[in-house]
């Protein structure tokens, strides 16, 4: 069978899994569409292997990494959820006080990706919480096609307001100094740009390929912005334009970037969308911007 590299696969297949696992198509029909490229001695399976989530070889921080004290809490969300389960890492050698950082889950809840990157961003000097925006449905169900299924059951409002309750929670944290950002991917961007609307004291929102709120909620910012959108993702670009004339009318701070060649979801080390530089560069650019506004 032949070894797929990422050079291997043609761009429609990235798009076809960005429409499948957006809702944009259902699964019988991606994997229909799908089968159209399985060719030259490459088989469906092998193809949808390839281009999905592998969440066992790619962790960038152990789960228990002694550098780390990070464990499960939950905390309460009255106008959303109720009471939300997250992963709350801080460094294990700190003395005082941490500004936080608030981590967002893309469209189908805490996944290993995303608690990766909460433990990813402890280590470098924040205490950080990813909540689950799943929890009042069971929590992340251990894969990303129920994930998806479970969070389209929610309201997307009410799970704002989780978000918001975990800004709450860590504001009032023993070991927060109570200067606090928020970074997501995907839905979580889109959050991420609407906690910069919704919460006055937002320390930093660093957005990563969300969608964009209207010009009329973008005139309530408040926090400075680092945006970083993929070249190649047409579908959340569409709304860039008209975002940055409405920062740019309000006299908003922020920072853009557009990385060239790259899909939506290149931070995300699991799939083949994952651009290395593009990941590397972007999160460096991130880390240096929170603590730039947060300490």
């Amino acid at each position: 069978m032949k070894k797929l590299k990422k050079e291997d696969i043609s761009q429609e297949v990235f798009d076809l899994y960005d429409d499948y696992a957006h809702n944009k198509i259902e699964r019988r029909q991606f994997l229909k569409k799908l089968s159209l490229y399985a060719v030259g001695g490459v088989t469906l399976s092998s193809l949808l292997s390839f281009i999905s989530p592998n969440y066992v070889d790619t962790l960038l921080v152990a789960k228990d990494d002694e550098r780390l004290d990070s464990k499960y809490i939950t905390y309460n969300s009255p106008r959303g959820g109720g009471g939300i389960k997250a992963l709350l890492s801080k460094p294990q050698s700190t003395s005082g006080k941490l500004p936080g950082i608030i981590v967002v889950h893309e469209n189908r809840g805490l996944n290993p990706y995303i608690e990766d990157v909460g433990r990813r961003a402890a280590l470098e000097g924040f205490i950080s919480i990813a909540p689950d925006a799943l929890t009042p449905l069971g929590g992340y169900p251990g894969n990303d096609d129920d994930g998806r299924a479970l969070q389209k059951k929610r309201d997307r409002d009410e799970m704002l307001e989780d978000f918001i309750a975990a800004f709450t929670y860590l504001k009032n944290h023993k070991d927060c100094t109570g200067e606090i950002g928020v970074v997501g991917f995907c839905f979580g961007g889109w959050i991420s740009n609407m906690m910069a609307v919704r919460v006055p004291d937002l320390g930093a929102a660093v957005p990563y390929y969300g969608s964009q709120p209207t010009a009329e909620e973008t005139a309530e910012i408040n926090a400075p912005l680092m945006l970083h959108y993929a070249a190649l993702d047409t579908r959340v670009n569409a709304g860039w334009p008209d975002y940055e004339a409405a920062l740019q009318a309000n006299n908003k701070h922020y920072e853009a970037f557009v990385y060239p060649e790259v899909n939506h979801g290149f931070h995300n080390n699991t799939t083949p969308r994952y651009d290395e530089a593009a990941a590397t560069l972007s999160w460096n650019r991130t880390i240096a911007f929170f603590k730039a506004h947060l300490t």
